[in-house]
């Protein structure tokens, strides 16, 4: 028999996020998750999902995943350090390196499971840890797990950064200092003001730290955020996904050699779980040999990024402060924010509401992520349906 008091929990508790419109519904697809997708046999133009340039789906990655099964099998078989590093593992992690140009890197089963492992590897109670107050749930979690002093500054405030880092270095109290940044804030679309925190970080001697999960691939011509300001030997930790831009799953930390070595034999994650598999690792090399040989999908990300922009701002809606393909339509209130999002699936695009917890409560927004896939046809159809959704809401 369950418990009694697990169960009131639970109900009293689930009931509460439906009547306040937090609850939300898992919608299961039918298809790959494309520009297109279908969910229930009807057929959606698809601007909730990660895979920018479009490589979820890609022939390429297809054909060498297939191939690596029929060499390798389906599992990794084992953790890393015992016997699960195929040799793919270290052609993946020698491109990684190479694509992010540091001396190495080291890969993940998750961009989750990056942060968890390398905060807590190289950080601990007598430490103290800068963190942008709207950083990844990842990079919170992956700070409290060190149980180092966390320091939270405001978002992308570079007077309250020099302040905050100022009084913790001179306080003497902390063997490390660390600051840590989202490259690309998954939200609201702006980057990090990097050229000012490195600044910051080496008049303090802090140990510099950016999760470029919505970076790569992204910007600095794919390279991600570092590159893209010319700061590839100033960042002492870049972590990355292999599950976004990359089309694939798995994460990565790019660093100087010391900095991996150590992760090696140090970060949790990495000794206790199974490796990545071999599809996937196939998969994830080629995905970056493209990135590496061409910038064709990149630029049309940009382009159609661009274009869906315009067009938004043309028809009225508030898109925040994007920087990037990340374009919230910030509707304000939850319920409302939800129904706006029912109403665009009703009538042809899969754009998820957003609410609190992920976002402050009163800034609820529909997050739209153009890909390299869409074509203008597409985006012309979203952007109607924006249209007519709008007016007859009020909200434009």
């Amino acid at each position: 028999m369950s418990s009694k008091t697990l169960d009131a929990f639970l109900q009293e508790n689930l009931e509460e996020l439906k009547e306040k419109g937090l609850y939300n519904v898992i919608d299961p697809l039918e298809s790959p998750n494309g520009p297109e997708i279908t969910i229930k046999g009807k057929k959606l133009i698809n601007l909730s999902s990660n895979n920018y340039l479009g490589l979820a789906t890609d022939q390429r990655l297809k054909a060498v995943a297939i191939e690596a099964i029929q060499k390798y099998g389906v599992g990794a078989g084992a953790v890393r350090t015992i016997n699960g590093t195929l040799d793919l593992h270290v052609q993946l992690e020698g491109k990684l390196a190479e694509f992010k140009h540091t001396e190495a890197a080291i890969a993940y089963q998750s961009g989750f499971n990056c942060n968890m492992a390398a905060i807590s590897a190289v950080m601990d109670k007598n430490d103290a840890i800068l963190s942008d107050e709207l950083n990844h749930a990842s990079i919170i979690d992956g700070c409290r797990l060190s149980r180092a002093k966390i320091i939270r500054f405001n978002h992308s405030d570079m007077d309250d950064l020099r302040k905050k880092a100022k009084e913790a270095t001179e306080s003497g109290q902390y063997n490390k200092v660390m600051v840590i940044t989202d490259g690309v804030f998954s939200m609201d679309g702006d980057i990090a003001k990097l050229p000012e925190i490195v600044q910051i970080a080496e008049e303090f001697d802090l140990i510099t730290y950016v999760d470029d999960a919505h970076g790569s691939g992204v910007l600095g011509k794919g390279a991600g955020t570092v590159k893209h300001f010319g700061l590839s030997d100033k960042v002492d930790f870049q972590i990355g996904t292999l599950s976004k831009a990359i089309g694939v799953v798995g994460g990565y930390v790019a660093g100087k050699k010391s900095l991996i070595d150590w992760l090696k034999v140090r970060s949790r994650p990495f000794l206790f779980s199974t490796a990545l598999t071999p599809a996937d690792v196939a998969a994830c090399i080629e995905a970056i040999n493209i990135l590496m040989e061409s910038t064709e999908l990149n630029e049309r990300l940009w382009e159609n990024a661009n274009y869906l922009k315009k067009g938004l701002v043309d028809l009225g809606f508030d898109i925040g402060e994007s920087e990037t393909p990340i374009t919230p339509c910030i509707i304000g209130e939850e319920v409302k924010t939800q129904e706006f999002s029912k109403r665009l699936y009703d009538e042809g695009v899969y754009a998820k509401s957003i609410v609190f917890p992920t976002v402050p409560k009163g800034t609820g927004r529909v997050r739209n992520m153009p890909s390299a896939a869409h074509t203008k046809d597409m985006l012309d159809q979203a952007l109607a349906i924006y249209k007519k959704v709008g007016q007859e809401m009020g909200i434009i």
